[in-house]
C-alpha cells in the first residue's frame, strides 16, 4: 500500500502522527514507505525533506515561472521507496518547450535516472501498481479527453506503453493488482479492467445506481476489499449540488447501496484494505471500518 500523504498547517502528514515540516505549501506531496523522507512539488521544483524538515535535495523543473496556476507537477514514491516519479506538465507549465514529460529520480540523491516525453498537454495523476514495478500516469486534456500510460524503469530507460483509449480516467487499482477501475472522461460510467491489458470486464452507469442522466460519477473511487469497490455519484449545478458514496460488487457489478464514508469530501476516502478506509481532516488521519 502506498503511504497516504496530505498537507496541513505547514507540514506533510502521514498516518501514525508522522509529519514532515515544509517551507511552502505543496502543489503535490508523497511520503516514502519507510516514513523517513517526503517529497513535494512547488511551482518550480521537486523538494525532498526528512522528518525534521531538512532539505535533502532539490530538482528544478526548468525555466523559472513566477506562478503556475492551471496545472501542477505530481510526485510519487515507488513501492520500494528507491525512486521518485515526477510528472511534469511542461506543455501548460512552460518550464520547458514541448509536451508533458515523465521522469524517474533516485530517491536518495535526486539524480534523474530516466525520462520520457509523453506527447500530451494536460494535467497528470500518477498511480503506483501494487506489483512494485509499474507506475501509471493518467493525463487529462480537458475537452480533448484523457490518456493513460504505463511506465517501467528498465536500467536507464523509462519504458512507456500507452493504453488504446482517450476517454477514461484511472482512479484505483485492486489490492492484488490484477484489476483496476476507470471513470469515463464524461463521467457517465465506471469500468473495471484486467491488468495489465486493460480489457473491460464490467461497466456500471449512473442509472444503474438509481439516478437519472443529470447525475455524474466523480473521477474517484477505490477497492474497499477484494470483492467491494466504491464510487461517488453526484450533481453539481446552480440549483442543486450533492454527492453520495455507493458500493459495487466487483464480481457481479451489482449495486450494494450507499454507504457512510464519514467525510464531506467527495475525494476524501483513502482505501486501506480489508474493508477499512482513512479520512483526513484538521491534520488528522482517521481509520474507519465497515
Amino acid at each position: 500500500m502506498i503511504t497516504p500523504a496530505r498537507y496541513s498547517d505547514g507540514a506533510i502528514h502521514a498516518p501514525g502522527d508522522v509529519t514532515f515540516p515544509v517551507a511552502a505549501k505543496p502543489r503535490d506531496q508523497a511520503v516514502a514507505p519507510d516514513l523517513t523522507r517526503a517529497v513535494y512539488t512547488t511551482d518550480n521544483e521537486l523538494v525532498c525533506v526528512d522528518r525534521i524538515g531538512v532539505v535533502r535535495w532539490r530538482h528544478a523543473f526548468g525555466v523559472f515561472r513566477t506562478k503556475v496556476r492551471i496545472v501542477r507537477a505530481g510526485c510519487v514514491f515507488s513501492l520500494d521507496g528507491k525512486t521518485v516519479w515526477l510528472f511534469q506538465p511542461d506543455a501548460t507549465g512552460h518550464w520547458n518547450d514541448g509536451s508533458d514529460t515523465w521522469h524517474v529520480l533516485d530517491a536518495a540523491t535526486g539524480v534523474v535516472l530516466a525520462s520520457a516525453d509523453l506527447g500530451t498537454a494536460g494535467q497528470g495523476n500518477q498511480h503506483v501498481h501494487p506489483g512494485g514495478t509499474d507506475v501509471l500516469v493518467d493525463v487529462g486534456e480537458g475537452q480533448d479527453g484523457s490518456f493513460l500510460f504505463r511506465g517501467r524503469l528498465n536500467n536507464n530507460t523509462l519504458e512507456v506503453v500507452p493504453y488504446p483509449w482517450e476517454n477514461r480516467v484511472l482512479v484505483a487499482f485492486a489490492t492484488d493488482g490484477h484489476h483496476f477501475m476507470t471513470v469515463h472522461h464524461e463521467q457517465h460510467d465506471v469500468a473495471f479492467h484486467t491488468y495489465p491489458d486493460g480489457e473491460v470486464v464490467m461497466r456500471v452507469t449512473v442509472t444503474d445506481l438509481g439516478y437519472d442522466e443529470n447525475a455524474r460519477l466523480e473521477w474517484t473511487g477505490g477497492y474497499l476489499d477484494a470483492d467491494t469497490a466504491f464510487v461517488v455519484a453526484g450533481v453539481e449545478g446552480d440549483d442543486e449540488e450533492w454527492f453520495r458514496h455507493h458500493l459495487i460488487d466487483v464480481r457481479t457489478g451489482a449495486h450494494l447501496g450507499p454507504f457512510d464514508a464519514h467525510t464531506d469530501d467527495a475525494y476524501g476516502v483513502i482505501p486501506a484494505g480489508g474493508g477499512a478506509w482513512l479520512t483526513f481532516d484538521d491534520g488528522v488521519f482517521r481509520l474507519h471500518v465497515r
